[in-house]
């Protein structure tokens, strides 16, 4: 598979969050009092296991979920009602199940959806789509129905989705998940070559060595650990007792 690299690397992707705290109608307590900061351009893993919040936090990142106490910024930009639009177009929200993110009769379709929704011209549609396919390595498939695809060419759609609205950062949730070792290659091969800020919620810890060089553990819904891959993932007295295991390499 040949990546396109990017045209240029953006100069926006911040993540800020402060004493964030968030429980579900039902009482359960999901974050209790996150900080985060990730800087532009940095490559962070986010790990825990679990049931520990991680995924109640990536949907803070574009408002999906709110209601909580404390506070997200994406690019300066505090995420709340009023600015919901804007954060959607700078966070590329990636979700586990890519069928979560794909709907349309076509890729091209789907790749479209989300620049004609933001009121992009008709005239840059077409390059958008084309460079976020070219970038996923996906060029050619246009016309072809996005369920009739691999798991991996999936993923790498959705991806191109979130591409083509230009975002500042990337959000994966479980990137690898149910990938073969082919599939697994070429979808971090796609997040190698990104210039975004990219935040990754994975158990894949291999992964994590190979592509994400700052890891942040999260358990019951606090941040306990925060520092470079390299160190933390060779931690197993910290890594075990946070319900996670040391890579085999």
């Amino acid at each position: 598979m040949t990546v396109a690299q990017p045209d240029a690397a953006p100069a926006v992707g911040r993540i800020e969050i402060t004493h964030l705290h968030y429980a579900y109608p039902d009482g359960t307590e999901a974050l209790r009092g996150v900080e985060l900061t990730v800087e532009p351009g940095e490559k962070v893993a986010l790990v825990g296991p679990n049931g520990a919040g991680k995924s109640t936090l990536l949907l803070h990142l574009n408002g999906i979920l709110g209601g909580g106490h404390g506070s997200v910024t994406i690019d300066g930009t505090t995420v709340e009602p009023a600015t919901a639009k804007r954060i959607r177009a700078a966070v590329g929200l990636v979700f586990q199940d890519p069928d979560d993110q794909l709907f349309s009769p076509t890729v091209r379709e789907d790749v479209a959806f989300g620049p004609i929704h933001m009121g992009v011209p008709e005239a840059d549609i077409h390059h958008r789509v084309e460079r976020a396919l070219s970038a996923v390595g996906m060029s050619g498939y246009e016309r072809r129905v996005p369920h009739h695809l691999s798991l991996g060419q999936r993923k790498r759609v959705s991806v191109a989705t979130v591409l083509s609205m230009d975002p500042s950062l990337l959000v994966f949730d479980e990137p690898t998940a149910g990938l073969d070792p082919r599939g697994r290659r070429e979808l971090m091969a796609v997040m190698a070559s990104r210039p975004e800020t990219l935040l990754v919620s994975t158990h894949d810890l291999a992964m994590v060595a190979e592509t994400l060089p700052r890891t942040v553990i999260i358990d019951e819904g606090v941040v306990v650990a925060d520092g470079p891959s390299a160190e933390l993932l060779e931690d197993g007295p910290l890594l075990e007792a946070h319900g996670l295991e040391r890579p085999f390499r």
